[in-house]
């Protein structure tokens, strides 16, 4: 297939990159604002030269592709959050964007990466398909901009259901490429372990669903090689895991020092969340079947981004 990457310089852009290129039978045309980063990340990760990258200003509609992902407005919430009302211009610019070549090229598969925000609800039960989007629009605040921009962006999907167009809902996503200093309760854990300090954390019960990179990309393989259709689906792992579960797994696993306190500022700019996760498992209809829980999947990156900082390390001493 023939796909454009709308947004590369995503981090979980990014990770579908990687796992892409992996393939032979896919050929991946990479726009984004600053392309020189995305050429610059392709020469760090040994890809320099597997993929072409452009300027949004070169997108055009006489260009032939068989799928666009979009990617433009996905990544930490809390820069989306910072970035204010332009979360709506840009999502709209971008969208529109797409949805223009779709109107050219009707048989060209549309992804949209949109977000569980979008159901706007308080969380104090997992979502499922029966679960209504719910805005506070008397008294609508910052952290919920960023999903109003993508339920806007699924309003506008949904009203051409005759295109292919499959809006994709991350709840939770980590991996080894992940900014660690961002304040989330994952990378406060890695950063804890890491830097072998004490994690203060507050005793409040949350249940995550992370979705691993290589079962996001299994996902979107799903979802592109499927019939043509307009809906949108959720990212699930095989299982999703509570805190206590997790700070005691990362405490054997690696040696975490915790230490729970009972007042602690939430930090989280799209609002607190006690079961930001979903049960709809509408993408299974697709094909889709996850091969990892999200402790085997956190696992699994913690570890990378330790034998990161082991060869780093090794590197500046051998220097």
């Amino acid at each position: 297939m023939r796909i454009a990457i709308l947004g590369a310089t995503s981090q979980i852009a990014k990770d579908l990159i990687v796992a892409f290129s992996k393939q032979d039978s896919h050929e991946l045309i990479l726009f984004a604002r600053r392309p020189e980063a995305v050429m610059n990340w392709l020469n760090s990760v040994d890809l320099q030269g597997r993929h072409s990258v452009k300027d949004f200003s070169t997108f055009s509609t006489d260009e032939h592709f068989d799928a666009l992902l979009n990617f433009v407005g996905v990544g930490d919430p809390a820069q989306a959050a910072a970035m204010g009302a332009s979360i709506f211009d840009v999502t709209l610019k971008y969208d529109q964007l797409a949805l223009n070549y779709i109107e050219q090229h009707p048989l060209c598969r549309y992804l949209f990466l949109s977000s569980g925000a979008a159901y706007g609800a308080s969380f104090e039960a997992p979502v499922d398909e029966n679960t209504n989007a719910v805005i506070a629009i008397k008294n609508l605040q910052p952290q919920e901009w960023y999903g109003v921009a993508k339920l806007h962006a699924e309003c506008r999907h949904r009203s051409h259901p005759e295109w292919p167009i499959i809006d994709i809902r991350v709840f939770n996503y980590f991996s080894r490429t992940q900014d660690i200093s961002a304040r989330f309760l994952i990378t406060d854990i890695v950063r804890a372990i890491r830097d072998k300090t004490v994690l203060k954390t507050s005793s409040d019960y949350i249940v995550r669903d992370f979705i691993h990179p290589s079962d996001f990309y299994r996902l979107v393989i799903a979802l592109l090689t499927s019939a043509p259709t307009n809906a949108a689906v959720d990212c699930y792992s095989k299982a999703p895991i509570d805190k206590p579960t997790l700070l005691a797994a990362m405490q054997e696993k690696y040696g975490l020092q915790y230490d729970i306190v009972e007042t602690a500022i939430a930090i989280n700019a799209t609002g607190s969340k006690a079961y930001y996760y979903s049960m709809n498992k509408l993408a299974a209809d697709f094909g889709y079947t996850p091969f990892l829980t999200s402790l085997e999947g956190l696992l699994e990156e913690t570890v990378a981004v330790m034998q990161k900082k082991m060869f780093q390390a090794d590197i500046t001493w051998s220097s």
